[in-house]
C-alpha cells in the first residue's frame, strides 16, 4: 500500500470518534432535545456536562432506553417525556455525544 493510503486510512480511523461526536451532537439538535436541555447550563433537564460526569460508557444501553421510554426522578420532579419516535440508533449516538462532554 502506498505512503499516502496509509495516511488517509489513518486520518479516517483517527477522525471516527470525532465524525460521531458530530453526528450526535446535529441528532440532539434536530431531534428537539434542545427545547429542555444545553450543553453547559441546566433547563428544564440537566445539562448535558453534568450528565456526562454522573454517566459512563457502560450505562449507554441504561440511558438510551431512559430517553427512549422517559422518566422521572433522577435528576428532580419534572418528567422527561418519551422519545419513541427517535431511533435507537440516533438516540446512542446522541448519548455517546453527551459522553463526550466530561
Amino acid at each position: 500500500m502506498h505512503k499516502a493510503l496509509w495516511v488517509g486510512a489513518a486520518a479516517l480511523f483517527l477522525a471516527g470518534p470525532a465524525l460521531a461526536a458530530t453526528e450526535g451532537e446535529t441528532l440532539m439538535k434536530t431531534k428537539g432535545c434542545v427545547a429542555c436541555h444545553a450543553v453547559d447550563k441546566k433547563l428544564v433537564g440537566p445539562a448535558y456536562k453534568d450528565v456526562a460526569k454522573k454517566y459512563t460508557e457502560a450505562d449507554v444501553p441504561k440511558l438510551v432506553e431512559k430517553v427512549k421510554k422517559g422518566g422521572v426522578g433522577v435528576w428532580g420532579q419534572v418528567p422527561m417525556p418519551p422519545n419513541a419516535q427517535v431511533a435507537d440508533a440516533d438516540i446512542e449516538k446522541i448519548v455517546r455525544w453527551i459522553l463526550t462532554l466530561k
